[in-house]
């Protein structure tokens, strides 16, 4: 089994922070010792805390788009809509655990109004999440389905903005924000609501 780096030993303590301790209550000899490391090497490979704890937020989400993923595709079901409804029922069940995670990614959003770097990290963070989330869909819908118009990359922006603004909602007040269940079963009813009023084209 390969030796784990200190750079990921650093990341990984910063992610363990996170969750127990928050965004703005880690310090950097919290670090240090979730990751059985030193405080100089935090500076070494990161420059800052902050570097180091925005990138630990960055990977925590990833890695939490791919466990979404993976849920999607559990049931071993072929229907992209049930794929998509058991993504949701994950992520907002997860919300409680990732919830100091969700907290430092929503602050790194508005520190990158004054910081370039920062806004151009997230903005790649963001590209990955496209196209994890693209690769999905393209999963989900089978081989051919972008022949037929279907742009994943534009579908996988939606489902994150979705998710995002889930987000938002259940940390502002998670009691008024539904559970993954109504949710499927609210857009499951819209939808056949919308089909069975389509006007058939002649």
């Amino acid at each position: 089994m390969p030796q784990i780096s200190h750079r990921d030993q650093l990341l990984d303590g910063a992610i363990q922070c996170l969750r127990t301790k928050g965004y703005a209550r880690t310090t950097a000899r919290d670090i240090a010792t979730a990751a059985n490391g030193n405080l100089a090497s935090i500076g070494y490979h990161f420059g800052s805390k902050e570097a180091l704890l925005n990138e630990a937020i960055m990977r925590a989400c990833e890695e939490w788009t791919t466990r979404l993923g993976q849920a999607a595709f559990a049931s071993g079901s072929d229907s992209p809509l049930e794929h998509m409804g058991a993504s949701w029922v994950a992520m907002l069940n997860s919300f409680d655990e990732l919830r100091p995670v969700l907290i430092g990614l929503v602050e790194a959003i508005g520190q990158s109004a004054w910081s370039d770097d920062l806004r151009r990290e997230l903005a790649a963070h963001y590209k990955t999440s496209r196209e994890q989330v693209a690769s999905m869909v393209r999963a989900s819908l089978g081989e051919g389905a972008e022949h037929t118009g279907v742009d994943a990359s534009v579908v996988a922006s939606f489902l994150i903005a979705v998710c995002d603004g889930l987000v938002l909602q259940w940390l502002l007040d998670p009691d008024a924000t539904p559970t993954g269940e109504q949710l499927i079963s609210a857009l499951g009813g819209a939808l056949d609501r919308a089909l069975q009023n389509t006007p058939v084209q002649p």
